[in-house]
């Protein structure tokens, strides 16, 4: 009971963010299972990103927020990275994982926590390799935004081979990449971020479920729990970002970000 619960708030949190809640679940798993490998920890958290993706894109894709086109072009990016970061994960020992996950969640927060409000504000881009994006979602709001198609592809790249490596889903990377460097909206980034990470996940789930990452100490029974969980979440955490600010999105993603990396940097502290 306990793993469909701690799932459900993994679930909205996660999906509200556009994070797919791996942040959350792997320091929890990390600090849960000590035994556990590495390689095991982010078998699981992937299998559970994917169930959550999958439930929050849908959600997304309802209200018409999530750029297809964009995404797909991400989601294909990612393809290698996510592979290798799922084969190389084996080589990490449980410690030097566990430094390197706190490290990124703590840099993510504390960048996206000290940006201005005015970096948002900036010149249009001009130029080749520029795409324009007009979108309308199912209230009636519209966006209109512009990026470097060729960036966003090779930024993807290395957010499916964090994604794969951490068992993350890449959310926490992906989500301020586009709103910071390709200038997507906050609430496109976090929609399209949930398809993105759905397809990023079943491609490093898939690799782990070859290699038998799941197969150890009860891991896959885990996991499904913890799924059950994180489905209606999603549907929940989409709901809410409807109704939030942009801005709020952002800085509540950073606290946490900041929050899960002192948790996880205490707990290697104190062995």
């Amino acid at each position: 009971m306990a793993l469909i619960v701690l799932g459900l708030a993994a679930g909205t949190f996660g999906t509200l963010v556009g994070s797919g809640g791996g942040f959350i679940l792997v320091p929890v798993l990390l600090l849960a299972y000590p035994g556990r490998e590495a390689s095991t920890i982010t078998a699981m958290s992937l299998l559970v990103v994917f169930a959550n993706a999958a439930s929050g894109a849908a959600a997304y894709g309802w209200q018409r927020r999530i750029d297809l086109r964009s995404g797909g072009w991400f989601a294909l990016a990612t393809l290698p990275g996510a592979v290798a970061g799922a084969l190389l994960v084996h080589l990490l020992p449980r410690r030097g994982f566990d430094a390197l996950f706190a490290a990124v969640l703590g840099l993510a927060g504390a960048y996206l926590l000290a940006r201005r409000r005015s970096a948002l504000i900036r010149e249009p881009l001009a130029g080749r390799g520029v795409v324009t994006r007009t979108m309308r979602d199912r209230e009636g709001y519209s966006y209109v935004y512009r990026y470097r198609l060729w960036q966003g592809m090779v930024l993807s790249t290395g957010v499916g081979f964090l994604s794969s490596l951490l068992g993350i889903g890449g959310g926490i990377v992906h989500v301020p990449i586009m709103v910071l460097v390709l200038r997507f909206p906050v609430h496109i980034a976090v929609a399209t971020s949930q398809f993105v990470l759905a397809l990023t996940a079943l491609q490093g789930t898939a690799v782990h479920l070859a290699s038998g990452s799941l197969a150890h100490g009860g891991a896959a029974p885990d996991a499904a729990l913890l799924a059950l969980g994180v489905v209606p979440g999603a549907q929940l955490g989409a709901r809410l970002a409807a109704r939030l600010r942009g801005e709020t999105i952002v800085r509540v993603l950073a606290v946490a970000l900041l929050l899960a990396a002192a948790r996880l940097a205490l707990a290697g502290v104190l062995g």
